[in-house]
């Protein structure tokens, strides 16, 4: 049922020395720090397409898209409670919840880390893909994708820590320039322009959706790139490219609402027509999924499945509208019975849990296996550009036109019913501005944007300081640069300012 059944093949191939690394004994690992030469790949028909399925691969590790991840975009959010049992603090979620957290906890340096190996990957893709005798239209399309995929492992990062490391090329471990780049920060300005030349490359290349064929259905397109780059464009507020954008993404037809909500996190929906980009699960034996994401997140205690972490908070709970189908779509409630008619005990260890990690035993691809089930990871979906469109034709002052996209984003979570959740109306900006804010975060719960929304939209402290988080204003819009990455920097990299 799924697609991209090679992304492991050459998984570990890479030219940049960075912390952890790949286990599976079947690859044939080149040694760390030393660039594959270009006539083994052009010595192989399917080497040039594995060496970008490599760059997917990495993103179902356990280091990149999941408990640290979640931990930082979600358990850090007022959406989000640290959940599991009291004692159990998850090494360091616990911190996160209550802003407690310094450089040593182990969340910030897991996804640097994650992120960083993801990124050499994708350099040595993008190094060696120009060279290839192929197709160039199979390469120019592999260039596209994996030049989204860097992009978006620098969107991750630049909005969690601000400047980083720009490493764009295979580092040569001989080069002192090389080596001394990986050491020292980049300004958040230069990423964001390394990150926008990318998506402008992918954006060239890339077909649009309904240009690939079934076996290649998951690939990066010509819409998941232009959303990307509207939603980079919307944290700068380049509120005239995310406008642009969004319009042609929505005037493209590749896209459309999904009718009901609560089916978007189901297997059969993966891919499907409101999909714009997900990380891809494989669902095959043996089983590859994002390692940990459904464990850590199942209901705990009794007839439970998983470790309980990242649970729906009460504050999200009650954000929600009466009649309002993203609630139950969202949050699973003790007692309830859910769609594949399991049903969650009363006393299951913690009120909520995330609905939208879930994975059915019966009805779904995991073969009894709950650390690495086959289910996808949403990471953009046309309903955000909808609401993205909405925001920035509200700052535009176009506000008519932003309450069409906003109110077709809210018929559809009325689910068909009548008298609720009526279409909005108000033009005046500032009152239609936090409308769409509102909408942004009942929409999109648990679909790691929350914490990034607050801190761009300039309230995070008003926000956490009224629900009693010690949200410290001029230190916590950022995290900390990892402590070990520091220290492996022999000091050069600088730390975030508070901490």
């Amino acid at each position: 049922m799924k697609t991209l059944q090679n992304i492991l093949t050459y998984a570990c191939v890479g030219g940049l020395l960075v912390a952890g690394g790949c286990s599976q004994s079947f690859l044939d690992v080149p040694p760390q720090g030393q660039q594959t030469p270009t006539d083994f790949f052009s010595s192989n028909a399917d080497a040039a397409t594995s060496l970008v399925n490599a760059v997917y691969a990495k993103m179902v590790d356990w280091n990149f898209h999941s408990f640290s991840w979640n931990g930082i975009t979600s358990i850090a959010s007022d959406d989000a409670d640290k959940g599991s049992s009291p004692g159990d603090t998850g090494t360091d979620k616990d911190q996160l919840d209550n802003f407690s957290f310094t450089p040593s906890s182990i969340s910030f340096n897991e996804v640097w880390g994650g992120h960083y190996e993801a990124i050499a990957r994708a350099n040595q893709a993008l190094d060696n893909l120009p060279a290839l005798s192929i197709n160039d239209t199979l390469k120019n399309r592999l260039i596209g994708e994996a030049s989204f995929l860097r992009a978006y492992f620098y969107f991750n990062l630049v909005r969690a820590f601000g400047g980083v490391p720009l490493i764009t090329k295979v580092a040569d471990p001989t080069s002192q320039s090389d080596i001394q780049n990986g050491r020292v920060r980049s300004t958040a300005a230069q990423v964001y322009a390394q990150i926008e030349t990318d998506l402008n490359t992918a954006i060239a290349n890339l077909p649009e959706k309904s240009q690939y064929n079934a076996a290649d259905l998951g690939r990066v397109s010509k819409g998941a790139a232009k959303t990307l780059l509207a939603k980079v464009s919307m944290y700068q507020k380049k509120w005239d490219v995310v406008l642009r954008l969004t319009d042609e993404v929505i005037a493209s037809g590749q896209y459309s609402l999904l009718p009901n909500y609560g089916e978007l996190w189901r297997e059969s929906s993966e891919n499907g027509v409101e999909s714009i980009f997900e990380i891809q699960g494989r669902g095959v034996t043996p089983n590859k999924g994002v390692q940990g994401y459904f464990e850590s997140q199942g209901a705990r205690g009794e007839n439970g499945w998983g470790w309980g972490f990242n649970t729906p908070s009460e504050d999200l709970a009650k954000a929600y509208e009466t009649g309002d189908t993203r609630r139950t779509g969202t949050i699973i409630e003790r007692g309830t019975t859910l769609w594949d008619g399991r049903v969650v005990s009363p006393n299951a260890e913690n009120p909520r849990y995330n609905y939208k990690a879930y994975v059915s035993f019966t009805r779904e691809t995991n073969n009894g296996n709950t650390w690495e089930t086959g289910k996808n990871v949403r990471v953009l979906r046309y309903a955000e550009v909808l609401l993205m469109n909405a925001e920035a034709a509200n700052e535009l002052g176009q506000s008519a036109k932003a309450l069409t996209a906003l109110n077709r984003v809210r018929a559809r979570a009325r689910g068909g019913a009548t008298g609720v959740l009526p279409d909005l109306t108000s033009t005046v900006q500032t009152n239609l501005r936090q409308a769409i804010w509102r909408e942004r975060r009942v929409e999109l719960a648990f679909e790691h944007d929350r914490y990034f929304d607050l801190v761009r939209q300039g309230r995070a402290a008003e926000v956490y300081r009224a629900l009693g988080k010690n949200f410290v204003a001029g230190k916590h819009e950022l995290f900390p640069i990892p402590q070990p990455q520091i220290q492996l920097s022999g000091g050069q990299l600088t730390q975030n300012p508070g901490y």
